[in-house]
C-alpha cells in the first residue's frame, strides 16, 4: 500500500469507527499531537489512547463531527493533508467549519506520528 493509500484507508477507518483498521495502520508507539488550542487538545500515545481521547471525545463534543480532506501532499516518508473540520455543537446548536492541516510521519509503511494544526477559533465560537 502506498503512503497516500494508507492515509485514505486511515481516514476511512476514522469515519467508520473501524478501530481495528486504524490500529493496524499505526505503529505501536504512535504519537498523536493536536493543536494546544483545539478543544481537548493534547499529545496522545498509542492508537487506543487516540481512539478514546480524540475520536470518542470529538463524537461527544460535536454532532456530525467530520474532517473533509481537500489536498494531499506526499514528501518522502510524510503526507500532509489540508482540509477542514465541521460539526455542530449540541449544547449551543451552532455549526462550525475550521481550516486544518494534518501531517503524518511514517515508519515501515505505518503512521508513527500525527501533527494537527487548526484554526480553532471557529470551534470555540460554536461552543459559546
Amino acid at each position: 500500500m502506498t503512503l497516500l493509500e494508507t492515509i485514505h484507508e486511515l481516514y476511512r477507518a476514522m469515519r467508520e469507527g473501524d478501530d481495528a483498521a486504524f490500529t493496524a495502520l499505526c505503529t505501536d508507539d504512535l504519537v498523536w499531537q493536536q493543536s494546544a488550542g483545539f478543544p481537548g487538545g493534547s499529545t496522545w500515545l498509542g492508537a487506543s489512547s487516540v481512539i478514546e481521547n480524540v475520536f470518542r471525545a470529538n463524537a461527544r463534543r460535536w454532532t456530525d463531527f467530520a474532517f473533509t480532506p481537500e489536498e494531499f501532499v506526499e514528501a518522502e516518508d510524510r503526507v500532509m493533508v489540508l482540509g477542514h473540520y465541521s460539526g455542530t455543537q449540541p449544547q449551543t446548536g451552532k455549526a462550525m467549519r475550521a481550516a486544518v492541516a494534518h501531517v503524518y510521519d511514517f515508519r515501515a509503511g505505518k503512521v508513527c506520528r500525527f501533527r494537527m494544526y487548526a484554526d480553532t477559533q471557529p470551534m470555540w465560537a460554536a461552543m459559546i
